[in-house]
């Protein structure tokens, strides 16, 4: 079962990081219910050998192209975010102290935070891309303009998936000219 959501995370990565045109330096948000992800409740079965298999398929991935991860908690730390230092630092967001446990932050948080060379936690961040593993709302934590991404992945495990990447804002109405490169 865990090598089927890890390769299930993995595809889905390889997906989006096609779809999305992420470079290095990019900031990538993942928000992951193990609990859906196992068919249960929010919160009802937090499950460490889940988060790492779904952690798994999809940091290597990240981190062979520079881009950082940056894992949403859950709601009873207010969805804040674990990420790299220099990620945090490089959009001037102030560290918080918590540290993620899987009952408190979620067990995908947790697995980052262990994982990550100079982990830290910050309530916001501006993301250039995420998926969504469970319907756990990542979309406060992406730039405002957030575009839909269509995946062939449409659930890992249980959880129903579903990502986006960014784009900078149009401005300058009907006479304005756009820089196809950044659609």
């Amino acid at each position: 079962m865990y090598e089927k959501i890890k390769e299930q995370a993995n595809r889905a990565i390889l997906e989006i990081l096609d779809k999305a045109g992420l470079k290095k330096g990019d900031i990538f948000v993942v928000g992951c219910s193990s609990s859906t992800v196992a068919g249960h409740s929010f919160g009802s079965a937090s499950s460490m050998d889940i988060a790492q298999a779904i952690f798994d398929g999809i940091y290597p991935e990240l981190k062979s192209r520079g881009i950082y991860i940056a894992a949403q908690c859950c709601e009873h730390l207010n969805r804040a975010l674990i990420t790299e230092r220099a990620a945090a630092e490089k959009q001037l967001r102030e560290e918080v102290n918590v540290v993620p446990q899987p009952k408190a932050g979620g067990s995908f948080a947790t697995i980052t935070y262990n994982t990550l060379e100079q982990p830290v936690a910050v309530e916001h961040i501006r993301a250039d891309a995420g998926i969504d593993v469970g319907g756990v709302l990542i979309g406060m934590h992406l730039k405002e303009v957030a575009v839909p991404l269509t995946l062939s992945v449409k659930k890992i495990g249980e959880a129903n998936v579903t990502s986006a990447r960014t784009r900078a804002k149009f401005i300058g109405g009907e006479r304005a000219h756009y820089n196809d490169s950044m659609k």
